[in-house]
């Protein structure tokens, strides 16, 4: 009889720390994401302008701690001044207008948690390595993508962030499609990919369906999801919420365990007239 319960409690020692050994290797690959447009300073805001929400914004980013911090609509003096406040942040991306002139759709990144290997930006057009707008587009549109690398485990993983056009449907389509193309071109070792942003379409669109055959929806995928499934606001505080066009979409061989969007407000406001979507995420 004490032999057998020395076997039992060895296989159960086995086990345990098998399983221990198991969840640190989670650990290591677990991400936390967020996509924020931020929207752009404009004086017109007037009450809602940048000079009073960017402390609001900062703290609400330094609070969550995103590993990965996608953004939108950021014009030069707010990427400057969330790199100020996010002393522990490195930036990546261009803006729209070339350089670091116009709107971004730039990528944060924790640089104690991960670093980044290769970054590019291009423009959503016929012409995607020069400043250009592409066919039915108000405006010119930019992606900007990087291979960044878990600093403890190693693992690399691709980013894709983006700002759709607000009106042309066929920039619209044609954007996401160059992205799809964009990403099959250089992720030749089939790393884990997360696509992100602002896409300006709702998910009963035709054209988000597009995006369905390759990356899951990780609202759909979460265990736990948080917070009202509308994410841009308009700055209308005391109106429902319901319009959902901002997304953190993820390849198979990653699991979504939480996501949220966060409503956040002080003073019956909100920090921007979207709001961030946040999502705790594994690479598989």
């Amino acid at each position: 009889m004490k032999k057998r319960i020395g076997v039992i409690l060895a296989v159960t020692l086995i086990l345990t720390g098998c399983k221990s050994f198991d969840h640190g290797q989670l650990q290591e690959n677990g991400l936390r994401v967020m996509t924020y447009n931020l929207r752009l300073d404009t004086a017109s805001d007037n009450e809602n302008a940048w000079s009073n929400r960017k402390a609001f914004v900062s703290s609400q980013i330094m609070f969550l701690e995103p590993d990965i911090l996608g953004v939108q609509e950021a014009r030069p003096n707010q990427v400057t001044d969330l790199k100020e406040a996010l002393t522990d942040y490195m930036f990546i991306g261009q803006g729209r207008d070339g350089g670091q002139e116009g709107e971004h759709a730039g990528i944060y990144y924790n640089s104690k948690k991960v670093s980044v290997e290769q970054d590019q930006t291009f423009w959503l057009s016929t012409t995607p390595d020069t400043v250009s707008k592409g066919w039915d587009a108000a405006y010119p549109r930019v992606c900007t993508f990087g291979l960044f690398r878990l600093k403890q485990s190693k693992q690399k993983f691709w980013v894709f962030n983006t700002h759709l056009d607000h009106d042309g449907q066929v920039a619209q389509k044609e954007g996401l499609l160059l992205i799809l193309e964009k990403i099959k071109n250089v992720n030749r070792n089939n790393y884990p990919v997360i696509l992100m942003g602002d896409f300006n379409i709702e998910p009963d669109s035709e054209i988000f369906s597009r995006l369905k055959p390759y990356y899951k929806d990780s609202r759909l995928e979460a265990a736990v999801v948080f917070g009202p499934e509308g994410t841009f606001n308009a700055f209308k505080y005391h109106e429902p919420v319901t319009r959902r066009i901002d997304y953190i979409l993820v390849s198979n061989d990653i699991s979504v365990q939480k996501y949220g969007t966060l409503s956040s407000a002080i003073d019956f406001r909100f920090p921007s007239d979207h709001f961030p979507v946040f999502v705790q995420i594994m690479l598989k």
